[in-house]
């Protein structure tokens, strides 16, 4: 049976929720992947280093696995002070994340205006404490002209602050990797619906709730461009899943929560597509070592065997629908000795 080992998988873009919630998701990333970052939009907002060290001990105790580290982020709002920066980087809280407020799913308590003098006061005193800053990059405008449209934005804030490490999060539109790519200090994650679905697949026949997200799904040309990033393992791209639970209930319901649940998959998955492209001997590259250099992580022992064995996705998990429901993939995880 054919097979293949890869080393020390991380997901820098997670989204992990609380309570019962946690719990059930947890071990789909806990198990197979090295690390991952995970994001602080609950509810409230996790905007202070005690709630977001109270929340990593929730997620350790859920996932009950030593090999998993939690990669924390702190909530950015007009609240932050240096002092509470320097509190948070002193307790290994490296992460600023940055919601325009009312974008996506819990930014209600994001920032109105990303280039106020308070907020870019917070980004230098980010900057000298040598933090990063993840931004979910999108405009109120026209749903698939929004993260066009705030490019000015990363913009600014690259050339104001070159010493500040900025992490374009679930890149989607084809236009925005020349942008990545112009700024020393600007990266970008990659998602696996953004590089492998489109807008069709959510009204493209009857409407499919369980692929829709933020930012949204756009169309072939920029799937295609952006697959073609992460199958060449481009340096400044890393995975980041931006797996987000949400139950049928909710993502059925007249509002349609924003979110795709693909932690359950995404190795597997991920193999499918760089093997059915010829890329095989760039996927621990895309998931393992541009994150290492990006983030400066270091390399564990963690390793994992996918073999090349059929696996059935479930409709229904813990009454969330995950990406591909029902589909088989040519990859899994159960390997036979």
């Amino acid at each position: 049976m054919e097979r293949i080992i890869l080393k020390s998988p991380y997901d820098m873009h997670l989204h992990l929720r609380d309570g019962d919630m946690l719990e059930q998701v947890i071990p789909y990333t806990a198990r197979y992947f090295s690390g991952a970052l995970v994001m602080p939009n609950l509810n409230p907002p996790l905007s202070s280093t005690k709630t977001v060290q109270s929340y990593k001990e929730r997620i350790l105790k859920a996932s009950q696995n030593t090999s998993f580290t939690p990669f924390m982020s702190l909530y950015l709002t007009s609240n932050l002070n240096k002092e509470e920066l320097l509190q948070a980087k002193q307790s290994g809280i490296s992460f600023l994340k940055l919601y325009p407020k009312g974008a996506t799913t819990g930014s209600e308590s994001g920032v109105s205006a990303v280039l106020d003098a308070q907020i870019l006061g917070i980004l230098e005193s980010a900057e000298e404490l040598g933090m990063t800053l993840s931004i979910h990059g999108e405009s109120h405008g026209f749903s698939l002209e929004r993260e066009a449209e705030f490019h000015p934005i990363f913009e600014e804030l690259a050339q104001t602050f070159p010493r500040l490490k900025i992490i374009f999060e679930h890149l989607s539109d084809r236009r925005s990797i020349a942008l990545v790519e112009k700024y020393d200090n600007l990266y970008a994650t990659l998602t696996l619906h953004h590089i492998t679905l489109t807008l069709d697949d959510v009204i493209g026949n009857a409407l499919n709730p369980h692929v829709f997200c933020k930012p949204i799904l756009k169309t072939p040309k920029d799937r295609d461009a952006l697959q073609q990033i992460a199958l060449s393992a481009h340096p400044k791209f890393s995975f980041g899943s931006d797996s987000a639970p949400h139950l049928k209930t909710s993502k059925e319901s007249s509002k349609g929560s924003a979110g795709i649940f693909s932690a359950p998959l995404l190795l597997p998955a991920l193999a499918e597509l760089f093997e059915r492209h010829k890329k095989l001997e760039n996927l621990e590259s895309f998931i393992s070592k541009n994150a290492q250099k990006i983030y400066q992580l270091k390399e564990d022992s963690k390793e994992i065997c996918l073999c090349k064995k059929p696996m059935q996705i479930p409709q229904i998990l813990n009454g969330i629908v995950p990406l591909f429901a029902g589909e088989t993939l040519s990859w899994s995880y159960e390997c036979q000795k």
